[in-house]
C-alpha cells in the first residue's frame, strides 16, 4: 500500500483593532475580504476571538465563513463566550490567559503566518510575538494603525524579518502563503 502524505492546510491568522479603535466601514470590507481570500485559499482562518465587542479579525472569519471557510478564534480567560453572534467560529479555543499578552501568545504561535489590518497595542504585541517565534508577517497598507507604521520595516536592529508590504487583501494573502512556503522549505 502506498503512503500518500496530504498537505496539511496553513493556519493564517488575521490581526487587527477592536471596534473601541472606531476603524470605518472600508477598512472592516478589507477584512472580511482577506477572511474570504484565506478560505478561498483552501486555509484556515486564525483570529482572536473578542468577548466584548466586535474586531477587524472577527470580521475575517465573518468572511471565511461566507464561501465556507474554517475558522478557529482564541480567545482570553474562560469560556466560550465570544463575540461572534452569527456563529462564524468553528472552533473556539480558550487560552485562559488574559488579553494582552498571554492570550497574544498563543494566538500568533497557532499560526503558520499573520495578515496585520489597521491595529492597535494587541495588534503590534501580535506582530512582535510573530517576529519572536519567526512567523511571516504581512500587513495591509493604507488600513492604518501599526500595519502602516511597520510596512517594510524591520522589527529591530537585527534585521531578521520585515513587515512585508501588501496594497490589497489579494496582495496579502498570495505574499502571506509564498512566505510560509519558503519558511517550511528552509
Amino acid at each position: 500500500m502506498k503512503n500518500i502524505q496530504k498537505k496539511r492546510r496553513y493556519q493564517i491568522g488575521v490581526m487587527g483593532s477592536a471596534a473601541d479603535v472606531k476603524y470605518s466601514k472600508k477598512i472592516e470590507k478589507i477584512a472580511e475580504e482577506t477572511g474570504v481570500l484565506i478560505a478561498e485559499s483552501g486555509n484556515i482562518t486564525i483570529y482572536g476571538a473578542e468577548k466584548d465587542f466586535d474586531s477587524l479579525s472577527t470580521s475575517a472569519a465573518r468572511g471565511a465563513k461566507k464561501v465556507n471557510g474554517f475558522t478557529v478564534g482564541i480567545t482570553y480567560g474562560k469560556g466560550k463566550d465570544i463575540w461572534d453572534k452569527e456563529g462564524n467560529t468553528d472552533v473556539i479555543i480558550c487560552s485562559g490567559l488574559e488579553r494582552g499578552g498571554g492570550r497574544e501568545f498563543v494566538l500568533v504561535n497557532s499560526c503558520d503566518g499573520i495578515i496585520a489590518i489597521s491595529g492597535g497595542s494587541g495588534t503590534m504585541n501580535e506582530m512582535l510575538v510573530a517576529y519572536q517565534l519567526n512567523i511571516p508577517v504581512v500587513v495591509i497598507t493604507g488600513t492604518g494603525g501599526w500595519a502602516d507604521e511597520m510596512a517594510g520595516k524591520y522589527f529591530d536592529s537585527r534585521k531578521r524579518m520585515k513587515a512585508v508590504p501588501a496594497k490589497t487583501p489579494k496582495d496579502a494573502v498570495s505574499k502571506i502563503l509564498r512566505l510560509i512556503e519558503e519558511h517550511e522549505n528552509r
